[in-house]
This record gives structure tokens, C-alpha cells and sequence, in this order.
């Protein structure tokens, strides 16, 4: 059985036009495939089940939180496969208990475990479309679960893993950029792209892919598409493995986040230990902790010691550090909520030379003071302030020639 499986944005099924253009697409692959599509909630649905949900409590039962937020995609669902069936296309609509698409236990943050192909394939014997939520699954206690925001790119992939399909996604861009296209008016569309370079660029602010489903995706050999639901037709961005095509390129794309905060821990004692009491205590308070710089003085006895972290955390960090204060030892502690984070990603830094020095040349001639520098094999990662992050983007792309 030939099998396709496709996702569809919240964008692509946001109106009842939008419905009607996508049905389109899976109408026009489902003439020589089985196909197995994935949609997201209508556009702006999940942000308005959660805000729903906590007007009634800031703090709901992650069951009750995981039923009622999980509810958008079940109806996207639904409503495809009506508009699919009255259009002649054999279609149905399952619910993620129904396949079953299995998860880790933990509410609002779950993980796909496996999911059972049996019943799939017995559906699509007498359709020739299922419709199937994306953001959800069904632990080992029966309960309804969900992946986090964006977890419908992952359900996508993990579908397509599962069949070993090709996944391809449908949104509202034509493909993956060099940059963002609203902030850079050249900024062209990449053909193709590694999975290492889109998992940098997703991890590090570009939105087009969440970045879990990249890493599954890579972990599972799966073929990935990026295309547009609006112009359906034009070729869109292939995430696939690095190769030597992709190597000639010696950046590929500027990634940037503004959701960005810096703390800062002056004169932390410089023996083993201490970063585990810091770091610790923010792990179990789910903290995600991003670039991390520590300057030792002189006589080694102390270092200040400076990360980054969600804006969104910031208060709660700064909570479990000063609780933690006599444990780690710290003087003082500073922190700022005014930076952005730009990210330059390209497989081809590793045989090329003269990225950084692109890179200190171009922020140096616009006076762009750098606070924070983190790399890796195919990313640099730098902190500057935020008034500058516009500036910086546009002036990069154009000195790494993505323009052209």
C-alpha cells in the first residue's frame, strides 16, 4: 500500500476557504496514494481553549487542561472529512485514542512512544483518506495527552516514521528561508536544507518547523518537505541528509530569537560543584537553560558566571536562585530582559573558513557590541541587545551574500 502522509497548519485550515483549498490538495494526492493527514486546530483555536481554560484557574488539572486544549484538532479533524466526503473522496476522521497514538504518561509536554499501524491500514483498505489530530496522543493510563505547542509537526513525522513515508508539511510560507522574509525583503527560499542546519535553525528562533519534529525526523530517516497550502504547485524546502551539494554553502541560514533574558551570577566560587547548584535547582524547576559564559578571575579563586533562558522564566529563575543563594555561594546577581539572540547556521563552516571573522567585521562596523558567544560545528550564536537585532539580521544576510 502506497501511503503519503501530509500535515496541514492551523493557517491552512482556518477558514472555511482555507478548508476547502487544502481538501484540494489532499484531493489531488489521494488520486494515486492512500493518504494519511495530519491537521493542526484552526488558526488561533488553541490559544483561545487555553485561555478559556485558565480564566476558570491559573494552575487546571493537567487532565482536564490536556482534554480541553487537545479539542481543536479533533474538530479540524471532523470537519475535513465532511467537506472530503461530500465531495466524493472516501475519507474518515480518527480520534488519537482511536489509532491509538501512544505517548509518555506527563500532561502538556508528552512524548510519542509508538503508534499502532494495524489499525490504519485496515481503515485505509475502505477509505482513501484518514484524518488524524496532530498535539496528541493516549498514555498508559487512558488518559488524553498532549506534546507541547507545535506538537502537530511531530505527530506528522512520527506518522510518517511509522509507515516509512515521505512527511510533508503544508503552511502558509513557501518553504524554509534564508531568514525571516518579513524582516529581510530578499531573503530567498532555500531548495534544500540538512537536517542538522534546520534543527539549529528551529532550536534557535525560525519558526517554519518545530524543532522535536526535525529530531525525529533525522533520528528516523524521514523524508521532509516544507510546501506552501497557498501555492501548492511551487517547489518548497527539502529537509534531508548532509551532503556535498550542501556543503558548498557556507551559511545557509540567520536564525534570531527575541524571547530572550540574561542572569548573571557575580563572584560564584570556581570549584567543582557549584554549577551543579545552580544549574540543578533550574532543571527541576523545568528551566530550560540556553548559552552559558563564565570569566574566572585572575586568581582563580571566583567567576562570574552568565547564561540565558525564556523571557517567560526569568522571574522564576531569579525566585530559585535567591532561595538558593546561600548554597551557591554567589555576591551578586543581575539580570536583563533587553536581548536577542542571532544565530548563523551552515554545514559548510566546517570546511570553511572566515564565518566569525564575517560575522565580529560586520556587527564591529555597526557598532553592535556583542555580550555572549556560544558555537558549534555548524552554528555561531551570539547575544547583542535587542534594539539591534533587526539591524543585525538584515546587515548579516547581506555580508554572507544569502541574497544572491
Amino acid at each position: 500500500m502506497k501511503v503519503k502522509v501530509l500535515k496541514f497548519g492551523g493557517t491552512s485550515v482556518g477558514t472555511i476557504e482555507a478548508i476547502k483549498r487544502s481538501a484540494s490538495i489532499i484531493s489531488n494526492w489521494s488520486k494515486k496514494n492512500k493518504v494519511i493527514v495530519v491537521l493542526s486546530a484552526m488558526a488561533g483555536e488553541t490559544d483561545r481553549l487555553i485561555n478559556l481554560s485558565k480564566s476558570f484557574s491559573k494552575t487546571p488539572n493537567p487532565i482536564d487542561y490536556d482534554n480541553a486544549i487537545s479539542t481543536g484538532e479533533n474538530v479540524s479533524c471532523a470537519l475535513m472529512s465532511i467537506y472530503l466526503n461530500s465531495i466524493k473522496i472516501k475519507s474518515k476522521s480518527l480520534l488519537s485514542w482511536q489509532v491509538p497514538i501512544h505517548t509518555s504518561n506527563e500532561h502538556m509536554k508528552s512524548r510519542i512512544l509508538n503508534i499502532e499501524v494495524d489499525k490504519i491500514l485496515k481503515e485505509l483498505k475502505v477509505n482513501d483518506v484518514l484524518l488524524v489530530p496532530g498535539f496528541q496522543g493516549i498514555n498508559s493510563k487512558y488518559e488524553i495527552t498532549t506534546l507541547g505547542r507545535g506538537g502537530s509537526d511531530t505527530s506528522a513525522v512520527a506518522v510518517a516514521a511509522a509507515f516509512n513515508s515521505e512527511c510533508i508539511i503544508y503552511t502558509d510560507v513557501e518553504g524554509v528561508y534564508t531568514t525571516d522574509p518579513n524582516l529581510v525583503k530578499n531573503a530567498k527560499k532555500i531548495p534544500q536544507i540538512s537536517y542538522e542546519e534546520m534543527l539549529e535553525l528551529a532550536s534557535q528562533g525560525a519558526k517554519v518547523l518545530q524543532t522535536r519534529s526535525v529530531e525525529l525526523a533525522m533520528r528516523k530517516k524521514t523524508k521532509l518537505s516544507v510546501r506552501s497550502s497557498i501555492k501548492p504547485n511551487k517547489s518548497g524546502t527539502l529537509v534531508t541528509e548532509e551532503n556535498s551539494t550542501l556543503e558548498n554553502n557556507t551559511v545557509s541560514g540567520i536564525a534570531y530569537s527575541k524571547d530572550e533574558a540574561k542572569i548573571t551570577l557575580s563572584k560564584v566560587l570556581d570549584k567543582p560543584g557549584v554549577s551543579s547548584r545552580i544549574f540543578g535547582p533550574l532543571s527541576k524547576g523545568n528551566i530550560n537553560v540556553d548559552m552559558i559564559l563564565q570569566n574566572v578571575s585572575q586568581d582563580g579563586k571566583y567567576a562570574n558566571l552568565s547564561f540565558t533562558l525564556p523571557r517567560g522564566d526569568l522571574e522564576k529563575a531569579l525566585k530559585i536562585l535567591k532561595k538558593e543563594k546561600s548554597s551557591i555561594g554567589y555576591r551578586k546577581i543581575n539580570s536583563s530582559n533587553n536581548i536577542s539572540k542571532i544565530s548563523v547556521v551552515g554545514v559548510g563552516m566546517r570546511s570553511h573558513a572566515g564565518v566569525a571573522q564575517t560575522l565580529f567585521e560586520t556587527l564591529g562596523n555597526n557598532k553592535i557590541n556583542i555580550q555572549v558567544i556560544t558555537t558549534s560545528e555548524i552554528k555561531i550564536s551570539i547575544l547583542i541587545d535587542d534594539q539591534f537585532t533587526d539591524l543585525a539580521v538584515q546587515k548579516l544576510h547581506h555580508a554572507y551574500k544569502l541574497h544572491k
